[in-house]
């Protein structure tokens, strides 16, 4: 009974197609413009002869790659390409699609590595049930948004006890190289099991080597089983990485529309503001601060703005990642970015080679949001940790030299306490607090504040 039920699915299926293709032979449809390529630019070509292209529309360049039309002049038109099997010449054949650019994405993605063309990267093969899904949606309207007031917990003592995420924030993750800004984001993502949260990781330009080990250590945690990890290589075309974080986005509002909560992590931008900054100079843009070209922040922003928490109960939790040199978080990238987001978690090189892990600079660290996302049992010691912490640290650094024995008794118990407390915030990777473990861990804190104002 199933298979005659199959049968009858895929003939209806066949009669619809061809009635389709009937139609678009009627009506014309089926006839696509042609132009000729014109000019060559490694992965940028300009066409003539395309008189009624639209932007993101895909094109065929005479079969040997495809691309999409991202700038539309009076006499020509700019084409991205993809993919190329094939070397393009001046002179090739391009055909219209009548068709806008979209990614391929499948049911069967969670717990994969994949990329917006639908392929299953560890396979190299593509998924046999594909449905195609917009590079990027419009945003969320403000009058379907409420305010984020949910916590998103990461297990990290440090960010959950004193620089509190919410579900439906934007929190930037930022820092030089190798200082653990992606393990913290990976705790993160593993301390969201059990929890009905769906985790994207957008990896942007990162090696195959760099992406199958992260795909391996949440294999070992259990954490694929609500994972997607979406990842455009550093052996990829520019156009594709640029495109990659908003197709991830992409994805992450269709769980959204369905009431559920999404956390994505985007690794990192300051590696897709680059490829962005490529295309944008070969595409003839004007550049401008450091080369980027005028819409660089509004190319951040629109895609940072799908974070949100949405009035249907889901919401979308993004936290972007930016490489930094040298510790300047003041470069172009990062001050935009630091304005779009709702706070950030700087990393410092000197704490990290101190054996501070995660190397937190509590000092610059930000949450706007605050105690806002935070559950009352958590609020209680927050502040009063954080106080002590940064008062601790600001005396360290005048002190650094001394000789505790002799400061005063004042002074000498503030540093063993803010000692106490560093210590206290140190983790491993991959091992994430709860709510009570972290209270439990610093709650004897506040029971020493409290005697102190009573002492007074």
């Amino acid at each position: 009974m199933d298979i005659q039920n199959n049968d009858l699915e895929k003939k209806d299926f066949i009669n619809e197609l061809l009635d389709k293709k009937i139609d678009e032979i009627n009506t014309g449809n089926n006839v696509y413009e042609t132009g000729m390529v014109i000019s060559v630019k490694d992965f940028i070509i300009k066409v003539i002869g395309l008189e009624h292209v639209f932007f993101y529309e895909k094109i065929n360049i005479n079969n040997k790659a495809e691309g999409y039309v991202t700038k539309i002049d009076k006499d020509s038109v700019t084409v991205a390409l993809l993919k190329e099997n094939t070397k393009i010449s001046i002179g090739d054949t391009v055909y219209r699609t009548n068709e806008e650019f979209t990614g391929k994405y499948s049911n069967y993605s969670i717990g994969r590595i994949i990329d917006i063309f639908g392929n299953d990267k560890l396979s190299d093969k593509k998924f046999d049930d594909l449905v195609s899904l917009k590079i990027e949606e419009k945003n969320i309207p403000i009058m379907d948004r409420t305010s984020v007031s949910r916590p998103f917990l990461t297990g990290v003592a440090g960010i959950d006890l004193m620089y509190p995420v919410g579900k439906g924030q934007r929190q930037l993750v930022i820092g030089d190289k190798k200082t653990g800004k992606t393990q913290i984001c990976l705790d993160a993502i593993v301390n969201q099991k059990g929890k009905d949260v769906i985790c994207i990781y957008v990896a942007i330009g990162k090696t195959k080597k760099e992406v199958k080990e992260i795909y391996y250590e949440l294999a070992k945690k259990n954490a694929l089983e609500y994972t997607i990890i979406l990842t455009a290589f550093n052996d990829e075309k520019p156009p594709v990485i640029a495109l990659t974080p908003y197709f991830g986005l992409s994805i992450a509002m269709q769980f959204l529309s369905l009431g559920k909560d999404v956390f994505v992590v985007i690794d990192d931008l300051k590696r897709h503001a680059d490829a962005y900054r490529e295309i944008s100079l070969l595409s003839g843009k004007a550049p401008g601060r450091d080369a980027y070209p005028a819409d660089i922040f509004y190319a951040h922003s629109r895609l940072l703005e799908k974070g949100c928490q949405h009035k249907n109960g889901g919401s979308i939790t993004i936290m972007p990642i930016v490489e930094t040199k040298g510790g300047d978080i003041t470069d172009y990238i990062s001050t935009n970015i630091i304005s779009i987001t709702d706070g950030q978690i700087v990393l410092s090189a000197k704490n990290f080679q101190k054996g501070q892990k995660p190397a937190i600079n509590y000092g610059l660290s930000v949450s706007r949001l605050g105690g806002a996302v935070q559950s009352n049992l958590i609020k209680s010691i927050g502040s009063a940790v954080r106080q002590k912490l940064l008062s601790y640290l600001e005396t360290k650094d005048v002190y650094e030299m001394a000789n505790i024995d002799e400061m005063s008794i004042e002074l000498q118990n503030k540093m063993r306490e803010g000692k106490e407390i560093s210590d206290k915030l140190k983790q491993y990777k991959y091992s994430p607090l709860t709510e009570q473990e972290i209270y439990d861990r610093f709650k004897d804190i506040t029971e020493k504040k409290e005697v102190e104002v009573n002492n007074d």
